[in-house]
């Protein structure tokens, strides 16, 4: 692809001049991966893409199809935001199973076996549905937005902070990682929900895969504050974005697994593309 025309994917994105690096380190080294697991399996590649909230895994997967559509490849990313339970789902999780389920993120708040289908619908011949999510209303958009695409398609990448992550021991869920779990969650019910969604439903999923790429940040710590970063705009453009109390209340319930996945899947993801502070690669 022309240096003029990720120029214009830049701009259009509104990204810093230093994705020109992630295009290069990250984006460029994708696309020939998913090439080859696509080659060696004579069929669909379905690459999984973990990265932590603001670690800016929709925008590498949005630029690698771009990047693989351009080389004559169909591709296809696919998020796992736009597979979340619907409202009014999810109110039902929270009165029959603990409150702290109506807030959408954690393992247990998707319809995996939606996430599912698409991925086996992508993968067959004739043409797939694809779910959207719109977060501004907290359910999904009308299926008249939903995209349809040919099938198959050649490369799929199912992008998520939690793509390909692995439940952890009972034992580990006894102490509290933060003050939601230990002031809402006093009897490890709604982590032990999560954990036991991840450990089932969650696998089924993630055993579709054929590659686990991880962008792997520095710590909880450095991935909270991305998120206060991207609020604090939305603040200032008067978009209404969390204020700071909000925003720790939030990312709250995704500090247990997203620690447990910096620690953990390095050792077995495929590829581990570390980050910096700022959000680049420095592989």
């Amino acid at each position: 692809m022309s240096n003029a025309t990720l120029d214009r994917f830049i701009i259009e994105e509104g990204l810093p001049d230093s994705f020109h690096r992630t295009a290069e380190l990250v984006c460029e080294p994708l696309a020939a991966r998913a090439h080859r697991r696509r080659i060696d399996r004579k069929r669909c590649a379905v690459i999984g893409l973990c990265g932590a909230q603001g670690s800016g895994k929709s925008t590498i997967a949005k630029y690698t199809v771009a990047l693989l559509e351009d080389r004559g490849q169909r591709a296809v990313a696919l998020s796992l935001d736009d597979f979340y339970l619907t409202y009014e789902a999810r109110q039902r999780l929270a009165r029959e199973v603990h409150p702290l389920l109506a807030t959408r993120g954690p393992p247990g708040t998707h319809d995996v076996g939606m996430a599912g289908a698409a991925i086996d619908q992508l993968r067959s011949k004739g043409k797939a549905v694809l779910p959207r999510f719109d977060k501004a209303t907290d359910n999904r958009a009308p299926r008249s937005t939903w995209a349809t695409v040919a099938s198959p398609v050649d490369v799929i990448i199912l992008e998520g902070w939690c793509v390909g992550a692995l439940s952890q021991g009972r034992a580990a869920l006894a102490t509290p990682v933060n003050d939601l779990e230990r002031d809402e969650d006093p009897e490890a019910v709604w982590r032990t929900y999560v954990n036991d969604q991840l450990d089932g439903p969650y696998q089924t999923l993630f055993g579709r895969l054929h590659d686990l790429i991880l962008l792997q940040a520095p710590s909880f710590e450095v991935v909270a504050g991305w998120r206060e970063e991207q609020e604090a705009k939305l603040r200032a453009k008067g978009g209404g974005g969390m204020t700071p109390e909000e925003v720790t209340r939030f990312v709250s319930h995704y500090e247990r697994l997203t620690r447990w996945i910096l620690a953990e899947m390095p050792g077995r993801a495929d590829w581990v593309v570390t980050m910096d502070t700022e959000r680049n690669p420095y592989v």
